[in-house]
């Protein structure tokens, strides 16, 4: 079924509907990663958006429900130059289309993905809608302004409190924002106990559990839309160390008086390159949001800073034990570089 593909600028782009067939509207971005689409598919921090892979063959490797990074698929719409109909793996369960029909997410095959990443690029992130008709100037802009991200935190969190490794020996409280669960993979296999709480709960609630530290998790969206967790975050701070990573990051940055600001068009994929200031190494990181924090109370220093446009990738307190970063160490999917700062994120409980 043919599909037009509409940004918000007045781009249009036509192609084939696959997945599930049904007009959608949300925020368009392009990621960068030449691997790692199952990964970018059920990745919460996608939520709400439509997402166009900037590699060309897309679904050669199949799905491996293994692979999956939350339950479901959280993104609006996928939108590849060319799906792959028999992918060949050992690990396959099903190709790419079987699974966005599965998940209810629209896909959209046969678009010059290139020409729509350099729209993005000197336009910024923009809404666009996924539609098989020809709708007029009046039901497109309907559609454009029906798109509103602003609880896309409270779809991915958890409903209900649930613990991990229940006798793991260092006992973290993990507020999730749409978290990936390769992050909890990485906090399990190093003995943690972890207890998994929504995005509004609130500190008496994480004071009366008496935590060794408080990890916040990445997530969708603006963090100024956080239901109530910087004010969380505020009530905890100078009780617990304190960590997180991507919407965490946002979090605790806003919780320590500093400010965030939205990116042109965000770092999407797992080829972005860090530079840690305290060091020079650079690293190769896996990224996925918009938002950045962007500016500095005197108490916090930039610990991390990305190499291509000089954004703040990682911030620490300078006398609490606080320390968050705005890439994914987990990699999932990505580089395996950066796994060591979730021990130093664990030692700055001793």
């Amino acid at each position: 079924m043919k599909a037009q593909l509409i940004l918000e600028n007045g781009a249009k782009f036509t192609g084939t509907m696959f997945g599930a067939e049904k007009d959608i509207a949300g925020e368009i971005v392009f990621t960068t990663g030449m691997t790692g689409y199952q990964e970018t598919l059920t990745d919460p921090s996608y939520a709400g958006q439509i997402v166009t892979m900037t590699f060309p063959l897309i679904g050669n490797y199949g799905i491996n429900l293994e692979d999956m990074e939350a339950g479901r698929a959280n993104l609006k719409a996928f939108v590849v130059r060319e799906k792959c109909d028999y992918p060949s793996n050992f690990r396959n369960e099903m190709n790419l289309d079987d699974f966005l029909r599965e998940q209810g997410v629209v896909g959209l095959e046969g678009i010059d993905t290139r020409a729509v990443t350099k729209i993005i690029r000197e336009y910024g992130t923009m809404r666009a809608c996924i539609t098989r008709g020809n709708p007029s100037l009046e039901e497109i802009s309907q559609m454009l302004h029906s798109v509103d991200n602003s609880h896309v935190i409270m779809d991915t969190t958890v409903e209900q409190v649930y613990t991990l490794n229940e006798t793991g020996k260092t006992d973290i409280a993990f507020i999730d924002l749409g978290a990936k669960d390769g992050i909890l993979r990485d906090l399990v296999k190093r003995d943690c106990r972890v207890t998994v709480y929504p995005a509004n709960i609130p500190a008496s609630v994480i004071d009366a559990a008496k935590p060794e530290m408080v990890f916040l998790s990445n997530g969708p969206g603006n963090p100024l839309d956080a239901p109530g967790t910087v004010d969380t975050v505020k009530s905890l701070i100078g009780k617990y160390p304190i960590s997180g990573i991507c919407m965490g990051h946002q979090i605790i940055g806003l919780a320590l008086g500093c400010t965030t600001s939205k990116l042109k068009f965000g770092h999407h994929g797992a080829n972005h390159p860090v530079k840690d200031l305290d060091t020079g190494n650079v690293y190769i990181t896996s990224q996925n949001h918009n938002y950045i924090v962007s500016g500095f109370t005197k108490d916090v220093e930039v610990t991390f800073e990305n190499v291509n446009d000089g954004t703040c990738e990682g911030i620490r307190h300078k006398t609490l034990s606080i320390e968050s970063v705005q890439f994914h160490p987990e990699a999932a999917p990505g580089p395996l570089d950066t796994g060591w700062l979730f021990d130093r994120f664990l030692r700055d409980i001793k």
